[in-house]
């Protein structure tokens, strides 16, 4: 499926639910007993669903606004003349330096405050799976003139006989190994050119998954999701294809008031359901087709990536996790939890144990980076 201009087609849709109700259809020709139930409920699920997609066709509604596109959270449109950090229209002091607005000649302009991370990252293989396929990494990468940068990846591999596992692995070596190449060269300057860079570096990787799949016998279909954040001076740089999240979460507000905002677009058949009103997000999360995706790394040779630059603050956590995670709690539970323990990594351990302690259906993948001075 294809979005262009925020929009998206409803004929695309409609045949991606038209193959699920084809992939139902095998399942249920090949279960018994419950599986066989299952199977049939989805298909009765999914032919609900074609039946009001066809409908709004008649009608001649052709497209549907996407609603949560990677949105860039936090709009600072008024420059401090002290330390430069961007404020809201109106403010009167900085949230930066706190000192007045207004401009002072007795004041000496200052660089604004150097931003330190500090990150945990945890993953587990949940209550159920044999295996875990998802793949996490922090770390931190220097650039040719001093600075340094951190990049957080999360990957939710998939194929079935350890392919997922292969496939989340590749992902994230690929991607470290280019981007430090190309970090050797400098740091990108403009936000399009880090976009530019980690489309680059995210092809790469969904090349040679694509490519490791058609060579190796039994590996057809293997895949992974990728989100990844390379936080570089007061901006973090995301890439995204897939299921798996980047959340950006402050107690003091992150814009419209909230203390946290899903910065990336789930690439799901539920995410795009509910843009057009046929589930609402609670039931998105108890969906039986809540982990079928339209958008991932190496199942096919080439693939559209989603790209966000996200200026950043003092107290900012952005939280990046597996759909292991948000399957089991929803994203005010998340948020608070991270603000409430002052620990990264307290907070990555009790994330994990509430989700498998709510049944840890999935692998389950968290990591949280914490903005200080």
């Amino acid at each position: 499926m294809r979005v262009s201009a925020d929009s998206l087609s409803l004929r695309e849709l409609l045949a991606v639910v038209e193959s699920g109700v084809f992939y139902w259809r095998q399942r249920l020709d090949q279960s018994e007993g419950v599986a066989r139930e299952q199977a049939a409920a989805a298909i009765k699920e999914l032919s609900r669903i074609l039946d009001s997609l066809a409908q709004q066709l008649v009608a001649g509604r052709e497209t549907v606004r996407i609603t949560a596109r990677m949105p860039s959270t936090r709009v600072a449109p008024l420059a401090c003349p002290i330390c430069g950090r961007g404020n809201r229209s109106g403010a009167r002091y900085c949230v930066a330096c706190g000192l007045p607005m207004r401009p002072d000649s007795t004041l000496v302009p200052r660089p604004p405050p150097e931003l330190h991370l500090t990150v945990a990252a945890r993953t587990n293989i949940g209550m159920v799976r044999k295996v875990n396929e998802d793949t996490c990494y922090s770390g931190e990468f220097a650039t040719v003139d001093g600075k340094i940068g951190t990049l957080l990846l999360v990957a939710d591999g998939m194929g079935g006989h350890q392919a997922g596992e292969v496939a989340s692995q590749m992902a994230a070596d690929t991607l470290k190994a280019a981007l430090r190449e190309a970090l050797r060269a400098g740091v990108p300057g403009a936000d399009e050119a880090w976009h530019e860079l980690l489309r680059r570096v995210t092809l790469m990787a969904n090349g040679r998954i694509y490519e490791h799949s058609r060579a190796m016998p039994g590996a057809r279909g293997m895949g992974t999701t990728l989100t990844l954040a390379m936080v570089a001076g007061r901006r973090a740089h995301i890439a995204h294809v897939g299921d798996s999240r980047a959340y950006l979460i402050n107690p003091g507000g992150v814009g419209e008031g909230g203390t946290w905002a899903q910065l990336t677009a789930d690439h799901s058949l539920v995410a795009r359901l509910v843009d057009i009103g046929q589930l609402t997000p609670e039931q998105a999360r108890v969906h039986p087709q809540r982990n079928m995706i339209y958008r991932s790394l190496g199942t096919d040779p080439t693939v559209d990536v989603d790209t966000l630059s996200q200026p950043l603050a003092a107290g900012d956590a952005l939280l990046l996790c597996s759909d292991g995670l948000d399957t089991h709690l929803d994203d005010a539970e998340l948020a608070q939890i991270v603000i409430d323990e002052a620990s990264e990594v307290r907070a990555c351990e009790r994330l994990i144990a509430l989700a498998n302690q709510r049944g840890g259906k999935d692998n389950i993948s968290v990591i949280i980076a914490r903005a200080r001075t």
